[in-house]
């Protein structure tokens, strides 16, 4: 099978390393791609969200399968092109993608599909929106509407930087949504659908505050580890039964069914499950943290959904070891990164046993160095037999690796390896 994936960051790198393990690929190649990723397959400068380079492209190298990664090219209509040329894409349409790309929309999907969620208002100017501040008290949670490339959330006890934010998105021509906020620990799942049928991934949580503490601004994601020991049995049975399958159904009868990767981002609160959002691809970092785990053929099972063909009953083959995965990134992430610096030790981190190093924002400069082209740079992710050891695998890739600047959280899944995370009793 010919595979083509669209994207240029860690969790295309991700996709791009499991997708190699899988005997049904033979032909691998990645458009745009990133320093790493052109280390491992062929790269291919065009336009991600270019519908039509996308669709050519496919076309001259021949792909069975296209994967699209981020969520971008999804919002510009890359899908309905490959489907409208006869193409299989993992990933949804532009309608479908609406789950993702509108939290306005995702809101109204669970309203009526009977989803459990926070309570929310839309807002399009500042009294609305401070009315509805006012109505839901502190914490304040402030979202922008559109995509904002996991950076359009502020998470404040403070009124007035929660004000703030809704007036930049004002401002932007933008309107945001404005939710109560949910106690709890949050978990990330990736449901494969092929627009009637489900297959969940393993959980996993993620990391979104640049600091250590869950401390500073919010990133697109500093960390991430799977699976969770801590989780309810039966936890990813209940998400399957009262988040995805009424999800999917609801998205059948609009007629725009959806097909790829539905992002559940979850809480577990005192009064039960609660979405937190969609989205509408694989999440990052999670991503490089859970298909390191992966042992079931990736391209077979992506295959299976983009072309309708998803067994419910799937059992999925997973590692027995335990995945953590370290975001590096650029100094002053994530207000102004400062980019060009040059990265040492990449290849003593991949020489590490049980270590490997996933590229996101990274390029290549005339003299053949790898150097900082992006806010988070790269994702070292760590196998060990719990998370102490797994933990110590990944810190110590991290370790091995340096460039002017560099920064990353020290504390990734230390709560979940000392035991200190508790979920209220009956809030499964």
């Amino acid at each position: 099978m010919k595979v083509l994936v669209i994207g240029p960051g860690g969790r295309e790198h991700a996709l791009i390393r499991a997708l190699a393990a899988d005997p049904y690929v033979s032909d691998l190649h990645c458009a745009p791609g990133n320093a790493g990723i052109s280390r491992d397959v062929t790269t291919h400068q065009i336009d991600a969200q270019d519908p039509a380079a996308v669709v050519a492209l496919a076309r001259e190298l021949g792909s069975e399968l296209v994967v699209v990664g981020p969520e971008a090219p999804l919002a510009a209509g890359v899908a309905d092109a490959l489907l409208a040329a006869g193409i299989p894409v993992f990933g949804p349409t532009k309608a479908a993608a609406q789950l993702e790309a509108s939290k306005a929309f995702a809101k109204t999907v669970m309203a009526e599909a009977g989803v459990p969620t926070a309570m929310a208002k839309v807002a399009t100017n500042t009294d609305e929106a401070a009315a509805a501040l006012d109505a839901f008290g502190a914490p304040y949670v402030v979202k922008d509407d559109g995509l904002a490339a996991g950076k359009g959330v502020v998470v404040t006890s403070d009124r007035a930087e929660a004000l703030a934010h809704a007036e930049t998105c004002f401002e932007a021509g933008g309107t945001v949504v404005i939710e109560e906020f949910l106690d709890g620990p949050e978990v990330s799942l990736f449901v494969i659908c092929d627009g009637t049928h489900a297959v969940p991934l393993a959980p996993a949580q993620d990391f979104k505050r640049i600091f250590d503490g869950d401390e500073g601004p919010n990133t697109g994601g500093m960390g991430a580890y799977s699976p969770l020991p801590w989780l309810p049995a039966g936890f990813v049975d209940e998400v399957m039964d009262r988040v995805a399958y009424p999800t999917l159904r609801d998205m059948e009868s609009r007629g725009t069914p959806f097909t790829g990767v539905l992002y559940c981002g979850l809480a577990i609160t005192t009064r039960g499950i609660r979405v937190i959002e969609f989205n509408a691809r694989f999440g990052d970092p999670e991503t490089q943290a859970v298909l390191a785990r992966l042992k079931t053929p990736l391209g077979a099972l992506l295959m299976a959904a983009a072309t309708g063909e998803l067994d419910d009953a799937e059992q999925l083959h997973w590692r027995p070891e335990t995945a953590v995965g370290v975001v590096m990134a650029a100094e002053n992430y994530p207000e102004d990164p400062v980019k060009g610096a040059a990265i040492r030790g990449l290849d003593a981190a991949e020489a590490l046993e049980d270590v490997s190093v996933l590229h996101a924002g990274t390029t290549s400069n005339e003299a053949g160095e790898v150097i900082v082209a992006g806010g988070r740079v790269l994702a070292v992710v760590g196998l060990g037999a719990d998370l102490h050891a797994a933990r110590d695998k990944a810190y110590a890739g991290v370790a091995a690796i340096s460039w002017d600047g560099a920064q990353h959280r020290t504390d990734i899944a230390l709560k979940a390896a000392n035991g200190q995370i508790s979920v209220a009793e009956g809030s499964n």
